[in-house]
Formats: structure tokens, C-alpha cells, sequence
């Protein structure tokens, strides 16, 4: 084998697991799908959608604040119309999507991805404020 066929070689062997690596956990589509159905089903106001997107301490704690059944407590919360996925980011089981008019964190279920908290915007040094978040 000459030598710039081997480094080829070489070079296949060590980028290989890598790229496989990197195929394999990419959930970033599956977040952003998940974020997408989520505005959809808001700016329809589909509220039985919304209540199944939303992971279940976010439900709960909705429900708890508005002292209602989820699509019912739902009336209470004020959230823009999103628009358009801009970015994802997923780091493990935890995914942010910042849209157009607004910023989504989901977390991976055995379901799929849920939303945690919507509504959100960034402080400066501080953590994101949301308007509905679980707890």
C-alpha cells in the first residue's frame, strides 16, 4: 500500500466513528417538528394539541395556577404566535427552539418532545422569563 493511500485510510478509519456518531444522535429535526406542531396547534387554538404537547409538569402546573382542566386553563395564558423555527439547539434530552416572536425549551420523553416552557424571552444575565412554564 503506498503511503497516501494508507493516511486515506487512516484518515476513513478515525472519521468514521465520528461521523457515525454524529448521524446517529442527531434529534435536532425531531425537536424542531415537535416545537412547529406545537405553534401550529397554538395559533389554531387547538387547545386539546397544545395540552398534548406540553410535558407533563408544564400541564400540571398549569392547571394548578388557573385551578383548571388544560384546555380550559389554557385562556389564562398569553403567548405570541411564534412563527418560524429560526435555530435549534438540543443538548442530551433538553432542546431549545427560538422562533420568530418566540423561544420554546422541550425535554425528550419516551413519547417524543414535549414542551417545558413557551412564552420565552432572555434577560441579560439572568435566566429566560416565561410565561408558561412547569416547575
Amino acid at each position: 500500500m503506498t503511503d497516501s493511500r494508507l493516511r486515506r485510510s487512516r484518515t476513513l478509519l478515525f472519521l468514521l466513528p465520528v461521523l457515525v456518531l454524529l448521524g446517529c444522535d442527531n434529534r435536532s429535526p425531531a425537536a424542531r417538528s415537535a416545537a412547529t406542531a406545537f405553534e401550529r396547534a397554538w395559533k389554531a387554538h387547538d387547545a386539546e394539541a397544545v395540552c398534548a404537547a406540553l410535558a407533563p409538569g408544564t400541564r400540571s402546573e398549569l392547571e394548578s395556577d388557573e385551578r383548571a382542566a388544560c384546555p380550559e386553563a389554557l385562556d389564562g395564558v398569553s403567548l405570541p404566535v411564534g412563527g418560524k423555527a429560526r435555530t435549534v439547539d438540543v443538548h442530551g434530552r433538553q432542546a431549545r427552539v427560538v422562533l420568530a416572536a418566540d423561544t420554546l425549551f422541550l425535554s425528550l420523553f419516551p413519547g417524543g418532545w414535549k414542551v417545558v416552557a413557551a412564552g420565552c424571552s432572555p434577560r441579560p444575565d439572568k435566566p429566560y422569563s416565561c410565561e408558561l412554564k412547569g416547575a
